[in-house]
């Protein structure tokens, strides 16, 4: 069963830093791209950041570059989104996400995705 779960979500203070992690199924997943997007109240789905299969190939929105970092660890079937100085306006759910292949010009777009996982809070609090 196809299946991406979240976990590490939670509350920090600004400036304060959470690593989240995606844990995908079934191994299939280590031979597709993996994204995080999020979603505040409110506001469309935007994307953070996203990783190729070999992990050789990463692409940031310009708001969490120098702050954000996303890897992988296919051995153990998890992407991970380090987040560092974070600001009250990360405050979403951040979803991670697969596609098949890596490609700039549409890592941005949440349709070029197959795969979603439901998702996990994070609060930046000032």
């Amino acid at each position: 069963q196809v299946q991406l779960v979240e976990s590490g979500g939670g509350l920090v203070q600004a400036g304060g830093s959470l690593t989240l992690a995606c844990a995908y199924s079934p191994r299939t997943f280590s031979r597709y791209a993996m994204g995080w997007f999020r979603q505040a109240p409110g506001k469309e789905r935007e994307f953070v950041a996203a990783i190729s299969w070999s992990g050789g190939s990463t692409y940031y929105t310009d708001s969490v570059k120098g702050r954000f970092v996303i890897s992988r660890d296919n051995a153990k079937n998890t992407v991970y989104l380090q987040m560092n100085s974070l600001k009250p306006e990360d405050t979403a759910v951040y979803c991670c996400s697969a596609r098949p292949g890596f490609t700039i010009a549409t890592m941005h777009d949440p349709k070029s995705y197959d795969y979603w996982g439901q998702g996990t809070q994070v609060t930046v609090s000032s």
